[in-house]
């Protein structure tokens, strides 16, 4: 009966195993953006329905974050490399970084490109419940989320999936 039962287990398991990893498998990874209203810094809004039609990086990040700052020259870096094709990006500020710190840093350092501040946390938690900094997602033309990363993106690999997106339809 022991032995029997232990099978059962066995199988159960392997079968549990099995489902997970086919639906692993079967998953792409891409899902819907976050229907999301980002308020920029001169008090325009943009939401993600806007982001459509074009491959955008949107980029969580706070002033205080070692990692965000010493990445921001890399987004600048890309946006410039990439806006002319259709490649746009949106930095969006936590909720706990003063809003003023985060208007100076963008004039200081002239981000070229959209900064939003994310003062109800509302953003964060829409995106994915994002905790720590930087989180950047890329969303492609269809307004799918295709890429998350944690921490800093390596830069090589994000420029290629850019370019691959950029191609698409």
């Amino acid at each position: 009966m022991k032995r029997i039962a232990y099978l059962a287990s066995i199988v159960a398991l392997t079968a549990g195993v099995l489902a997970v990893g086919a639906a692993l498998f079967l998953n792409t990874g891409v899902s819907a953006a976050p229907a999301s209203t980002f308020v920029l810094l001169d008090g325009s809004s943009k939401t993600t329905d806007a982001l459509k039609g074009r491959v955008t990086l949107v980029n969580f990040w706070a002033t205080s974050c070692v990692t965000c700052v010493a990445e921001m020259p890399k987004v600048i870096a890309t946006y410039d490399k990439y806006h002319a094709k259709g490649f746009d990006t949106i930095a969006v500020a936590m909720s706990y970084d003063p809003p003023s710190y985060v208007v100076n840093y963008a004039e200081t350092r002239k981000l070229p490109f959209n900064v939003a501040i994310d003062n109800t946390g509302k953003l964060a938690k829409a995106w994915g419940e994002v905790q720590l900094t930087p989180t950047t997602f890329v969303v492609n033309k269809k307004g799918e989320i295709v890429k998350r990363y944690v921490g800093e993106p390596d830069f090589a690999e994000l420029h290629k999936l850019i370019e691959s997106l950029l191609i698409q339809v």
